[in-house]
């Protein structure tokens, strides 16, 4: 069961007043730094001017106050006053919706939903790439009160069996295949119940709680359409979902989302309607869309990311800014053809994405002038690749997000009006509504102001907990409700954010955080591995490139695509090493830890 909130987050529903144009700040916690407000607050309307801290303590002020609808309630306002306006674009699909359009399909999504027999508070696990359905179910669960399972499309038959266990799906929505990856037979070999059963009418005994598999592009043996379950709505059914409507919370959940595990296992982050509506509100402003009539975002970043899916889908809702997707995954040319043709000002992408962009010998040949602004998230970004984007894609207004699902997903952002030297070498200041620390990592003391230390955040954008894992819950968040990101970072005089480093065992590969554990628990299941030991290496394109050291057992002998193909159907592909290493022992420490630095020395030589 999901977990009760920190005590923070009591207090801050607590605070909240019924009426919804009040504006509510969080509380002001002066009894923690003795401090006066003018040392630690920073209005975040507009760019720092004045050197207001003196300790590395800041909160995040402003004059927008917080989002008390849901999101099928913000939704619906957005198309009464933009209903003509283009709101979805996926153009390898073919697909072009208004906002007008795009609520129809999404009641009659939601509708079907009901028809089926999910209800709230159920759990449905979408899984695929990008997708025009993808964004439906988004919606459409929201407006139900379902909560939405987003699943990485690379996850295989392990992984995914873990996440539809582990939250108790009681639906899952994904296309029949998508090139090599054939999720439906993945479904089956996991619940072969499937091809014996109706639709909606599941049983199993891996998985107890699955009733209904919906298919965006086909319809196998026991499983329903989409365009099926887009007819099964009635007057009946609509009527149910105005009422559920009138029953939702903002502060019910919406979204899980499952982070990469130090254990092996993947964390089910679960956030609110409140969480995400004011991350992307919030996080819009600070980017000036609220501003701008113009707003055409380019998504070439997956949607079961909290950056696709909030900083992109959600912010489509709140902001009225268009959505452009111009392929299911990630494909240059598609993606360069896109922004030309369909006039894109915003660029949303991994730092992968743009060195691609700066590197493609044909870049002359496109007209990439449309793009004014974007926003670089996932992982770090190098200083170096910043300045090309300003000075060789020429896009001006360029912003690094820095947060984690945990966040929902973003706390720092730069501003369209930051100078350069804040561009490039911060991750800009602090969100509205936001608290940060940087502490001591040995005392937990807030540090002085430029000193490295651990990142803490605190406030409204944290998340509601781990689905069913309490305990972690507790380990990542403190009594009082500051949450420990794992990063190392700094603080100046005027709130701006630099980061020094980061868990010590996360490898961040073109934007998808992986961790050694994970890997380490497949290869250790191989007949010849006695033991098995994963590390990042630097790597110009991805950021960071996956190794593995193997030691064998005794009198076994291996070869590295061995190895390779062992992991192939038992993990996602972007999780299997492209470097295999052989090895008799481990440097070890005096104290019979493994030096993680040494391994990686080892490979950069």
């Amino acid at each position: 069961m999901l977990p009760s909130r920190v005590p923070l987050l009591r207090l801050l529903r607590i605070n909240r007043v019924p009426a919804r144009k009040v504006h509510v700040s969080p509380p002001s916690w002066t009894f923690l730094h003795g401090l006066p407000a003018a040392n630690r607050d920073i209005h975040g309307d507009s760019p720092p001017t004045v050197p207001a801290l003196t300790s590395s303590y800041v909160r995040g002020t402003s004059s927008s106050p917080f989002v008390l609808h849901t999101v099928g309630e913000v939704l619906q306002r957005t198309v009464e006053r933009f209903p003509d306006r283009e709101a979805l674009v996926f153009v390898e699909q073919g697909v072009r919706k208004t906002f007008e359009q795009f609520q129809r399909d999404v009641d009659c999504v939601a509708t079907g939903l009901l028809a089926i027999g999910l209800t709230k508070g159920d759990r449905l696990c979408v899984w695929g790439p990008n997708s025009y359905g993808w964004v439906l179910m988004q919606f459409a669960t929201a407006k139900a009160g379902i909560i939405l399972v987003c699943m990485n499309s690379a996850f295989q038959t392990q992984e995914a069996d873990y996440v539809l266990r582990k939250v108790q799906c009681k639906a899952v929505v994904c296309p029949a295949h998508f090139k090599t990856h054939d999720y439906c037979d993945v479904l089956r070999r996991i619940c072969p119940e499937i091809e014996s059963s109706s639709p909606g009418n599941i049983r199993s005994s891996r998985l107890p709680d699955l009733r209904s598999v919906v298919v965006l592009d086909d319809r196998p043996p026991g499983m329903f359409s989409l365009e099926e379950v887009m007819q099964l709505g009635t007057s009946r059914h609509l009527q149910q979902l105005r009422d559920q409507q009138r029953n939702l919370s903002c502060d019910d959940p919406i979204k899980i989302l499952f982070t990469s595990g130090t254990t092996g296992f993947p964390k089910a982050v679960t956030l609110s309607h409140f969480n995400v509506i004011n991350n992307s509100n919030l996080f819009g402003i600070r980017s000036e869309y609220d501003r701008r009539s113009d707003v055409r975002i380019g998504i070439p970043v997956p949607m079961f990311h909290c950056f696709g899916a909030v900083l992109a889908g959600i912010t489509m809702a709140v902001h009225g800014a268009s959505l452009v997707f111009p392929s299911a995954e990630y494909k240059l040319k598609v993606l360069l053809d896109t922004l030309q043709d369909e006039r894109c000002t915003i660029l949303f992408g991994t730092p992968t994405i743009f060195v691609d962009i700066i590197n493609y010998q044909h870049l002359n040949k496109y007209d990439l002038s449309s793009v004014y602004g974007g926003v670089i998230g996932g992982s770090p970004c190098a200083p170096e690749l910043m300045k090309d984007i300003i000075f060789t894609l020429g896009i001006k207004e360029i912003s690094i997000g820095y947060g984690c699902t945990e966040l929902s997903p973003c706390a720092f952002s730069n501003h369209p009006k930051d100078s350069q030297e804040r561009r490039t070498q911060t991750v800009g200041y602090i969100l509205p509504h936001t608290e940060a620390k940087i502490v001591n990592p040995s005392t937990g003391e807030v540090a002085p102001l430029g000193e490295t230390g651990d990142i803490m955040v605190r406030g409204y954008c944290v998340m509601q907990g781990y689905w069913g894992d309490e305990d972690k819950a507790e380990e990542s968040v403190s009594e009082d409700g500051w949450y420990r990101t794992g990063d190392s970072g700094s603080l100046d005089a005027y709130g701006y954010l630099q980061i020094k480093g980061r868990a010590k065992d996360l490898i961040i590969r073109g934007g998808e955080n992986i961790y050694p554990a994970e890997i380490e628990k497949t290869l250790h299941t191989h007949p010849k591995v006695q033991e098995a030991q994963v590390v990042g290496v630097e790597d110009f394109r991805m950021g960071e490139e996956i190794c593995a050291f193997i030691k064998l057992g005794d009198g076994q002998d291996s070869a590295v695509q061995e190895i390779r193909d062992y992991c192939r159907g038992k993990i996602a592909s972007y999780k299997i090493p492209r470097y295999v290493l052989f090895v008799n022992r481990f440097p070890i420490s005096s104290s019979g830890k493994l030096k993680p630095t040494e391994i990686r020395t080892s490979v950069t030589r």
